[in-house]
């Protein structure tokens, strides 16, 4: 691998609405965990799996997170940063470091706290030649009320008492090969990652799921930041 590629790029661009009024003077990468912001957690983790050269997606806020890790030698990483003058979603500003890219990257959403093996993702993805993988982790979640279920004519078949669902989601972490996805990028043309994986599903390439096992939140709700605060300090 090219030492001077950039291997992962981190999305911390976005406003953080859902955690207003913090976010309307502090980014949501920059919102605090214990000591440090959740960006620099997730900075941290990167380094941990053996990841040097990082690239910051910024745009809400961006002078404060370029004054925060400058270029990243006190993390001992190498930053920079792809600015967004308009929202590009959550991977339109790949375009505009595509060329520097490693032949096969992480993507990251930017207000992640997990304990994800990231470098294990990588190489999953490497050997089974997907143009994208994504991670994903088993949810459940349980309704608080009882659940009919009621044929055509009305009649009530039966009762569900707060029944349980499981579903797969996406982690908001990616690892992708440079050159397959190339043809579905446009500088400066917004794209969010469901678009990217269904364009990729609509040419034929392969994308694939890596399940995972480990700790994961957002903070994208007070609610969860609140958790997120636990995991990290019971994490770092």
């Amino acid at each position: 691998m090219n030492g001077d590629a950039i291997e992962a790029i981190v999305m911390a661009g976005g406003k953080g609405k859902r955690l207003a009024p913090y976010t309307t003077v502090l980014p949501k990468p920059l919102m605090p965990l214990g000591d440090a912001p959740v960006l620099e957690y997730l900075l941290r983790k990167l380094h941990g799996h053996e990841i040097r050269h990082v690239c910051l997606a910024v745009n809400h806020l961006r002078h404060l997170i370029q004054a925060f890790f400058g270029d990243g030698r006190s993390l001992d990483l190498n930053i920079t940063y792809a600015v967004e003058d308009i929202p590009l979603g959550t991977c339109g500003p790949v375009a505009q470091v595509l060329d520097r890219m490693a032949d096969r990257f992480l993507l990251l959403n930017g207000d992640l706290v997990t304990n994800l093996d990231m470098g294990d993702l990588l190489e999953q993805h490497a050997r089974s030649g997907a143009a994208a993988t994504v991670a994903v982790l088993r949810h459940s979640s349980q309704l608080e009320f009882g659940v009919l279920d009621i044929d055509t004519g009305g009649r009530v078949t039966g009762i569900r008492e707060k029944p349980r669902t499981e579903h797969l989601i996406s982690m908001g972490i990616y690892a992708l090969s440079r050159e397959r996805i190339r043809p579905h990028l446009r500088m400066g043309q917004p794209l969010d990652m469901p678009e990217l994986l269904q364009a990729l599903m609509d040419a034929g390439e392969p994308v694939h799921a890596y399940q995972a096992h480990c700790e994961w939140l957002d903070i994208g709700k007070p609610d969860d930041y609140a958790r997120a605060q636990a995991l990290a300090e019971a994490s770092i």
